[in-house]
């Protein structure tokens, strides 16, 4: 064993950098990224300076050895899906059976939101957490305002069900695949895509369970629906009905446009006649110019949904064939406020020629004095007036420039390419497929998915790697350090020691229940990735120590190290549902300590029937 042959404060030297790595993680005084980098420059000044000499005479933990993790398989699967993810969320893909949810007469909105919720958790097992949290933060907001229940109770569920959910395969969280690739490379053995499925479906079942059943109880009701703040005034668009337009032939039913939900048609404009509500059986044309009110929201929505109605919203008229393709294909909203002075005011869009001048499009005006109730293209411009501007990314950067606006930076909304959708759901198929059957390694299927994302434009080179989160990158390659540090200087197997020992006497179920525990409470003061790879190398130590299969433990710690549950800190979709739920650090803490020792003690009890151990 290694810990035979290095000198025993080398050990404890590596446990003192693992303490320091725990205490600035939990306390944020620094980045993340800082203390990752920091921790490893530290190891690899000390090894440099006092190596670790293994039996052929190299050391065992040089600049090689400390540095593979950022080349590690797992890390390098983690990325490609995490790119995988966000091509999903840029072309809506898992919007379309969403919104036909929503839409779905049939079935209460507590149904829907059991439905969601059931999906996403499903989604959850195949697709990494974040993105999934991310697409359906604003779906289960939307359903608790539509069931008048307090937000904060459907946010934490949320990220809970979706934690929950990846405990079932080898790629729902990038935890699992963390163990899997630290178990390989300590040669004791291989992970399965669906190995641990069972005790995880046992344990996802429990959870959610708890979660459905206790989060209106638990959780508090700090902003119902009724008092959340209102959208703000209605911006006038104006759109122009070509004859290829999918609205030629809408009709009216009791007044209203279904085909333009959550919107007010102001007015009809058909040749010189003016059409004024209300509309009685009133069929749209070609040529018509449909003049409608609706706030930014309801804009989005529209256009993120249906992004063909473009070519007939923006104030530049007709658009040629490239200018629609483009705008099938996604862009930037952006609301830009006309500046005192500005050459805009006491002139009409027509006029200005701002697409001609910047290559973006004015979709909507919004005056915050009145309502205005005329055909866009004939509207004066006044100082204050609000535009929503729609562009590439490049093109509304660009408008930074512009001495006649003022960018409002914070209100920028990238539609998604949903035109691309289909493609981005076959190749997250394919990845899945391929995977789960062996047909690839899941680090090739991931990156080949990842490629593919990008070479189909699902997502541009900048989408991508915006998909990459350095704090995950930096933060798993330190602890892939830090743990192989621990298991060369003999760390792992000294832990795995005293534990067996301060447990002597007792059963293997015990011994096992004690490390779930112990994982389950060090995942949330550190983080579930840094906790996965500092404590497999102790749960193999460990089993060996008593003599059974070593997949035992180590699922242990896959399971326990999910548990991130009763600190916001202790995984990212946490944060991510922080402030849409309105939640004190202390909420986390009263709901989710439950759920760890629930949890737990049906693990405790699961596990050894499961795996034939005696108690």
């Amino acid at each position: 064993m290694a810990g035979e042959i290095v000198t025993t404060w080398q050990m404890w030297a590596t446990m003192i950098f693992i303490v320091i790595a725990i205490v600035s993680y939990c306390y944020e005084r620094y980045p993340i990224e800082i203390t990752s980098i920091g921790l490893m420059g530290g190891l690899l000044v000390f090894f440099s300076i006092f190596p670790v000499i293994g039996a052929n005479g190299h050391n065992l933990l040089g600049p090689g050895p400390l540095l593979a993790g950022y080349g590690n398989p797992a890390l390098i699967a983690i990325i490609a899906l995490l790119i995988v993810g966000q091509g999903l969320f840029q072309t809506g893909a898992l919007e379309a059976p969403m919104r036909w949810l929503l839409d779905t007469p049939f079935g209460s909105i507590s149904v829907k939101l059991l439905i969601i919720f059931i999906f996403a958790m499903i989604i959850s097992a195949f697709l990494n957490n974040t993105p999934v949290v991310v697409m359906f933060i604003p779906i289960i907001a939307a359903l608790a305002t539509l069931s008048d229940k307090s937000v904060s109770f459907v946010m934490m569920p949320l990220s809970f069900v979706c934690v929950l959910g990846g405990m079932t395969t080898l790629i729902g969280s990038s935890t699992n695949l963390l163990v899997a690739e630290t178990f390989a490379k300590l040669g004791s053995g291989k992970i399965g895509f669906f190995d641990f499925t069972v005790p995880g479906m046992v344990l996802m079942g429990v959870g959610v369970i708890y979660v459905l059943a206790f989060a209106p109880r638990i959780l508090p009701a700090r902003e119902p629906a009724s008092t959340q703040p209102t959208e703000g005034k209605q911006f006038i668009a104006q759109i122009e009905l070509e004859f290829d337009h999918p609205l030629v032939g809408a009709r009216a039913v009791a007044g209203l446009f279904p085909s333009l939900p959550n919107m007010t048609v102001r007015m009809v404009q058909r040749g010189g006649e003016v059409l004024l509500p209300p509309f009685d059986d009133l069929t749209l044309r070609t040529g018509d110019t449909v003049i409608v009110a609706a706030t930014r929201k309801a804009l989005t929505t529209f256009l993120s949904s249906k992004p063909e109605y473009l070519h007939g919203v923006t104030s530049s008229g007709l658009l040629n064939d490239d200018n629609r393709q483009r705008n099938s294909s996604g862009g930037n909203l952006i609301e830009a406020v006309i500046a005192p002075g500005s050459r805009m005011v006491g002139r009409t869009l027509a006029q200005i020629g701002f697409h001609y001048q910047t290559n973006c499009d004015i979709l909507a005006v919004q005056r915050r004095s009145r309502m205005i109730r005329t055909r866009m293209s004939e509207i004066r411009l006044e100082s204050g007036d609000v535009l929503l501007i729609f562009g590439k990314s490049e093109d509304i950067t660009a408008l930074r420039s512009n001495r006649d606006i003022l960018l409002l930076e914070w209100s920028t909304t990238e539609l998604p390419a949903i035109t691309h959708a289909n493609r981005a759901r076959f190749i997250f198929a394919g990845v899945i497929l391929s995977a789960a059957f062996g047909v690839l390694p899941i680090v090739v299927a991931a990156v080949i998915g990842a490629t593919l994302m990008i070479a189909t434009g699902c997502l541009n080179i900048r989408q991508a790697t915006r998909a990459v989160d350095r704090r995950i990158f930096l933060l798993i390659g330190a602890a892939l350090a830090l743990g192989l540090a621990l298991q060369e200087t003999g760390g792992a197997a000294y832990l795995a020691t005293n534990l067996v020992n301060a447990l002597s006497g007792q059963s293997i179920p015990i011994v096992l229940s004690a490390f779930f525990l112990f994982v389950a409470i060090m995942t949330n003061v550190l983080s579930n990735n840094a906790t996965a790879v500092l404590m497999t190398p102790i749960a193999v130590s460990a089993a060996a120590k008593l003599g059974v299969d070593p997949s035992i433990f180590v699922y242990t710690v896959i399971f326990a190290a999910n548990c991130s549950f009763a600190t916001p800190i202790a995984y990212q979709t946490n944060l991510l549902v922080m402030g849409p739920g309105h939640y004190l650090f202390a909420d986390f803490l009263k709901f989710g300590l439950p759920l760890i020792g629930i949890l737990w003690i049906t693990y405790t009890f699961f596990a050894p029937w499961y795996c034939g151990l005696s108690w």
